[in-house]
């Protein structure tokens, strides 16, 4: 499922065929196990739970992409894979999508756009993302 829309990512150049790396794989879902705890501890800032869910879902989708011996060009298109990857749903995805330009604007322009809701949806979907690999 989702092979033909991969191999138009791959045409399109925003996604290279590389061989998977175990290695490499377990690295990122260590990542992601360890970002979603650290996004769970108590005292944290807004923002750092939010990063930190954020991080957590982009090691786990990082991971579905690379176990597919797929490598994204940019760092948006592995949450657009998600559908053709772990099979999820356009509410979790589209949310990614959403939280990776909240991101941006936080990491590179001083936005301020992080909510309480969003951070927390971030974070449910890292868990979604976990239970499916």
């Amino acid at each position: 499922m989702g092979r033909n829309e991969l191999e138009n990512l791959l045409r399109l150049g925003q996604l290279k065929s590389e061989p998977p790396s175990a290695t490499e794989i377990e690295t990122h879902l260590q990542s992601g196990r360890d970002r979603l705890k650290d996004a769970s501890a108590p005292g944290l800032s807004l923002s750092g739970r939010f990063l930190l869910g954020y991080s957590a879902a982009y090691a786990f989708s990082l991971a579905a992409l690379r176990r597919r011996g797929l490598r994204p060009a940019s760092r948006f298109v592995v949450f657009q894979c998600l559908p053709h990857t772990l099979e999820v749903g356009p509410d979790i995805w589209r949310l990614l999508a959403r939280a990776h330009d909240v991101r941006n604007g936080f990491e590179y322009e001083g936005s301020d756009e992080v909510t309480e809701d969003l951070g927390l949806q971030v974070i449910r979907c890292a868990e979604v993302l976990e239970r499916l690999l």
